[in-house]
């Protein structure tokens, strides 16, 4: 072969090469071959506004990736919109993510109100809902919502670990349990309720409030009045830490348990009193800066040092915003995964394919593991007791499906 004609040959299959990676590339909405736009929802302002600080260390760490060259030399645009708490703004806000803003996907929007809101609109428009930030058992519905899939331990579960732990460490518990009156607060209560069934443990008292209430001072004296021994907070940070103060004001002793959401140590049992949390129960799926149990540990360290960085008016100690940090590297993981395939379709295949990932900062013995048929992330908890100023861990794992 000549010369030219070996010249002609090889631009030729180099073009076929370039051909084939061109095509290789499948984008969906919001992405090129330099960004990919992302959105999520967050209440900034409203009766929930303490989750403010989810939202901010996400748009940080998305920054931090940035900074270093984005995913697979994308760069990544979260745009975060505040929701206020409120099903009609957060419907709202989603749909000009979707209909204006043109990203790709809906990640870790946070709250069971504001994701309930907008499932049905992100489902029917085929749009991923994905690494949702609440535990509701209709979140993990693949056969009806197929585009929503959450990244946080089930509600029912955490309710079902803590009725396990009670029927084994209390059998004949009087049980008083404070809820909030939405989907948040009765899927904890519907599993705590599923293990009690013909057993001594009893509910004799459960009161819901709202979360619109400026305190929950009143329920938390009619829970007494029941005679009741265990005292359950079915509750969001800001009234958990109300009831802690109010028991002791009340020189009431119930065995206590906190749900994971409400376990912060520097934003709520630190406001609340560390006198009056002594001995109380929670699960736990995460380390937690601020706690002494965790002071050495190098992957806390890292954490410290990137809100301080990334999120500087944020504290490291508050449980939302490390909840945040773990969620962003879950929505990192995926994307990363999905490669140059950056279609809807496959975005949410990554979502629900975690084989066996732990992220920084979740704890030893944690991992995440879901299958397009079960989008549950997490399988078991850790059960811990707050002593001194720090969560011990009180066994290796716990829930219902540890075992299995």
């Amino acid at each position: 072969m000549n010369t030219g004609l070996k010249f002609l040959a090889c631009a030729f299959a180099v073009g076929l090469i370039g051909s084939a990676s061109a095509a290789e590339k499948k984008y969906g909405p919001g992405v090129s071959d330099t960004e990919i736009k992302l959105g999520q929802t967050v209440p900034y302002s409203g009766p929930a506004s303490a989750f403010g600080s989810y939202g901010r260390t996400m748009v940080g760490y998305f920054n931090m990736l940035n900074e270093q060259g984005g995913i697979n030399g994308r760069k990544i645009q979260l745009i975060s919109l505040d929701n206020a708490f409120s099903p009609p703004k957060a419907l709202e806000q989603t749909r000009k993510l979707v209909e204006s803003d043109n990203v790709l996907a809906d990640v870790g929007t946070v709250g069971t109100t504001p994701n309930v809101a907008i499932q049905k609109y992100l489902n029917q428009n085929k749009v991923p809902h994905i690494f949702i930030s609440a535990g509701g058992k209709r979140f993990v519905d693949p056969k009806n919502f197929p585009w929503s899939v959450p990244m946080y331990p089930g509600f029912e579960m955490e309710g079902r670990t803590f009725g396990e732990y009670i029927v084994k460490t209390k059998p004949d518990a009087k049980i008083a349990v404070l809820y909030q009156n939405d989907d948040y607060g009765k899927d904890f209560l519907t599993g705590l309720k599923s293990t009690l069934n013909g057993g001594k443990a009893k509910i004799v008292s459960e009161l819901a409030y709202e979360i619109t209430q400026p305190t929950v001072d009143s329920e938390i004296v009619r829970l007494k009045d029941s005679g009741a021994d265990v005292l359950m907070y079915f509750s969001t940070p800001k009234f958990t830490a109300q009831g802690l103060r109010k028991v002791k004001e009340m020189s009431w002793a119930p065995l206590q348990f906190l749900v994971s959401p409400t376990n912060s140590i520097q934003t709520v049992l630190k406001p609340a009193g560390f006198e009056n949390a002594q001995g109380i129960l929670t699960t736990q799926f995460s380390k937690q800066a601020g706690d002494p149990a965790w002071a050495d540990d190098s992957e806390v360290k890292d954490y410290v040092a990137f809100m301080k960085k990334w999120v500087p008016n944020d504290n490291p100690g508050d449980f939302i915003a490390l909840s945040g940090y773990i969620m962003a590297q879950g929505v990192a993981e995926a994307v990363r995964a999905a490669g140059d395939d950056l279609t809807r379709e496959n975005l949410l295949k990554q979502a629900s394919n975690l084989k066996g990932k732990r992220f920084k900062m979740m704890l030893p013995g944690i991992e995440l593991n879901s299958t397009p048929t079960d989008y549950t992330p997490y399988k078991s908890l850790r059960m811990a007791r707050f002593e001194g100023e720090s969560w011990k861990l009180i066994d290796e794992t716990a829930g219902p499906t540890a075992a299995k």
